[in-house]
């Protein structure tokens, strides 16, 4: 009897049907099957949506017909929609003729609101034979109208057309966000903007920028020049593009939130200004200084640099809340200052989070003084401080309790972490207001950024009240960026975020995972066809690794994904790596892999419904069985001139094998397959389970080139059913 206690695990589910419109064939997407038009791919889902009936052949162009309040914002929108139209349908207005497309615009107010936590949202939509009509209580819900239509377009034999539909909506949370982290890797202004335009369409509607740590300063200062001249190693954003950035955020209906991380991930800050320092400043950029530098607390001239530089960056971020970080000081930055020893218990400080607290409350006046709302991370609750002080809980669901508890407004960014490396359903069913951890099994609660991994536990009874959800104002996904460049930027962000943004705004009721597989590859199709650049820098990292021909990589690639829960950062375990002052360039094959797998999830979805008596689908799982298993022939080829591909070749003898064990299935078993089945399984299932926690990271040594096998648990249905066959056979 063939044992398959891991791959078991996996729960049968049905096919769910939607549209396969503009679903492109880039290289991630390779093996899927097309499925039959049933519904729109909508993403977020809408809270009140109901497909009629017919549609509306478009033939280019759009007539916008207005009432209500009009502005050049809302103009601007307007002439946004028109060219991503024109791009989707692939019909271009023609000069002279009649627009295919009416739309009727009704904004019913100016919203004095717009572009605060308070902005209004809601809009209804109805696309029928004489067009599209949007009414929106707001300039804002006309923007989310507007990225809604879109996603009604779909590619019919005959041509595009626009989908008949009736949709009510508005979002969940007011605070729907991502973090860029911009210190560790630079990110160019075109890189953000892309960004920005990406959450326009999925109706994410904060991106929080993290521009200062230990890796470097990325504001122009006119105070405080060296922060740009040293600490910023040449790359920052001059104060005009700060400026052009927030416009250009504002223009879609986002807002800019920016951090400056103090006291602690503050080795930039101090190496420019060392005199502020807890601790000497001797080596550039010591690997072993700059996640633990801090700024001190008891010098008063600390206040001063504080209050005036954060001034300044005040009147570059328009928006009311500023966020400081206050996270991960290292309490021996502080005790082993002799000086700062001596200020705590000259006034009577007991501990370091006692002393965080007081340099939080005097931070929290200076931005008070500016106008500002202060935002922190979860440390800042370890003692007491100001309720008026949003926190961002990031380890875990009893911050979140205990935050609300004592009054606090909370973001909440625990289990959305994107730089673990999980799938976006991993992530996607995590809901804000989970009571148990956002979700997150017990040893993954803390990340990886905290020195005391194992002293972060659950706590199941973090439940809150009705009262308590009330403050949770939204959710964020951050992404840092220690093993991310800007060529990786949107394959790191997108589609992820896409499934986030539904997470953050639909009904909690939208959870069915099943649907958000089916749709996510489709959303992502068009959000490349709308200018993101996931695909295109994909292939072109690469066409680097193989210049002689990329193909078998991108086989290989497209049906495994990265190691997870910071295993391919290789800062702890058995697979640690040393940290350099240069870091090692980001040009692996597992860099370029993304955590989501649509071919090996198209491919599993076939073996499901194969499994469950749709036999005609053997041809086609017979078709990729054997591509898998023929390419791992092509890249050892490749990989006699291209030696970056050496490091893969492991990954890709076992995908031949786990392949052939398909095949062998398919075929109902033959002499001595199943041996042979249950090693590649095993193989792939220990590699798999080496990063399934923080914690497993920590003590298992990591699979060659980086990489988890994603159609294993597909193949070891296969292999389930082809043995229960062949025992009932011999029964």
């Amino acid at each position: 009897m063939l044992s398959l206690p891991f791959w078991k695990t996996c729960a049968m589910f049905p096919l769910r049907h939607f549209r396969s419109g503009f679903f492109l064939l880039s290289m991630g997407m390779m093996g899927m099957a097309g499925h039959a038009c049933a519904a729109p791919a909508l993403m977020p889902q809408p809270v009140s949506w109901q497909i009629a009936p017919g549609n509306i052949p478009l033939a280019g162009g759009v007539r916008i017909e207005w009432q209500g309040v009009r502005s050049a914002m809302l103009d601007r929108a307007a002439e946004r929609f028109a060219r991503r139209l024109a791009v989707l349908s692939a019909r271009d207005a023609v000069a002279g003729q009649q627009a295919g497309l009416t739309v009727r615009i009704q904004c019913q107010a100016a919203d004095p609101g717009l572009l605060s936590v308070h902005m209004k949202e809601h809009y209804h939509l109805r696309t029928g034979s004489d067009g599209a009509t949007l009414v929106a209580d707001g300039p804002a819900g006309v923007l989310r109208g507007l990225s809604t239509l879109l996603q009604l377009v779909e590619r019919q034999e005959a041509g595009p057309v626009l989908d008949a539909a009736v949709i009510d909506d508005s979002p969940r949370f007011a605070w729907r966000g991502i973090l860029v982290d911009v210190s560790r890797h630079f990110m160019s202004v075109t890189a953000l903007e892309r960004q920005l335009d990406m959450m326009e369409l999925t109706r994410l509607n904060v991106l929080h920028l993290h521009l200062s740590d230990g890796q470097g300063f990325r504001v122009e200062s006119m105070l405080y020049p060296r922060l740009q001249q040293v600490a910023s190693h040449g790359e920052y954003y001059t104060r005009q593009q700060v400026r052009d950035l927030v416009s250009y955020a504002a223009d879609r209906g986002i807002r800019i939130v920016p951090e400056f991380d103090t006291p602690g991930h503050s080795y930039a800050m101090v190496q420019a200004y060392p005199e502020y320092a807890a601790q000497p400043i001797t080596t550039p950029m010591d690997p072993n200084r700059v996640v633990r530098a801090a700024i001190d607390p008891s010098n008063p001239q600390t206040y001063v640099f504080l209050s005036r530089l954060y001034h300044e960056m005040v009147g570059l971020f328009p928006d009311a809340y500023f966020h400081v970080g206050g996270d991960e000081v290292r309490p021996d930055e502080w005790t082993g200052n002799p000086r700062i020893s001596a200020f705590m218990k000259q006034h009577g400080y007991a501990s370091t989070a006692a002393l965080q607290a007081a340099f939080t409350a005097r931070v929290q006046s200076m931005l008070a003084r500016d106008g500002r709302i202060m935002m922190g991370w979860d440390e800042l609750i370890d003692a007491p401080v100001p309720a008026s002080i949003v926190i961002e809980p990031w380890r875990g669901s009893r911050y979140t309790a205990a935050a609300t508890a004592a009054g606090h407004p909370v973001v909440v960014s625990a289990g959305y972490y994107l730089d673990l490396l999980l799938p976006a359903v991993e992530h996607y069913r995590i809901d804000p207001l989970d009571p148990q951890g956002n979700g997150l099994p017990p040893d993954q609660v803390a990340q990886a950024h905290a020195p005391f991994l194992d002293a972060f536990t659950l706590d199941p009874a973090a439940r809150m009240t009705p009262a308590q959800d009330s403050l949770v104002m939204g959710a964020e996904a951050p992404l840092w960026t220690e093993i991310v460049t800007e060529e990786m930027l949107d394959t790191r962000l997108w589609p992820r975020c896409a499934a986030l943004a539904e997470r953050f705004w639909s009904p909690a009721t939208v959870r069915d995972e099943n649907s958000l597989a089916v749709r996510l590859p489709i959303v992502q199709s068009e959000l490349e066809i709308l200018g993101n650049h996931a695909a295109t820098d994909s292939h072109r990292m690469m066409l680097r690794l193989a210049p002689d021909d990329a193909t078998p990589l991108a086989v290989l690639l497209s049906v495994t994904s990265p190691v997870r829960n910071y295993a391919h950062n290789h800062v702890f375990g058995p697979s640690r790596i040393t940290p350099t002052p240069v870091r090692p360039p980001q040009d692996r094959a597992a860099d370029i892999a993304a955590p989501d797998s649509f071919a090996a999830a198209a491919f599993e979805r076939d073996v499901r419904a194969y499994v469950a008596g749709q036999h005609d689908l053997a041809a086609s799982l017979r078709v990729r069985l054997e591509n898998w298993r023929g390419n791992d022939i092509r890249l050892q080829r490749l990989a006699r001139t291209d030696p970056a591909l050496r490091e893969v070749l492991p990954a890709s003898a076992l995908l031949a094998q786990l392949a052939q064990a398909g095949l062998d299935a398919l075929d109902g078993g033959r002499g001595g397959w199943q041996a042979g089945a249950t090693d590649a399984l095993e193989r792939a299932r220990t590699q798999s389970d080496a990063s399934a926690s923080i914690l497993k990271v920590r003590a298992s040594a990591q699979p060659p080139g980086d990489l988890v096998q994603d159609i294993a648990p597909a193949i070891a249905l296969l292999v389930q059913a082809a043995v229960q066959v062949h025992e009932i056979r011999a029964g």
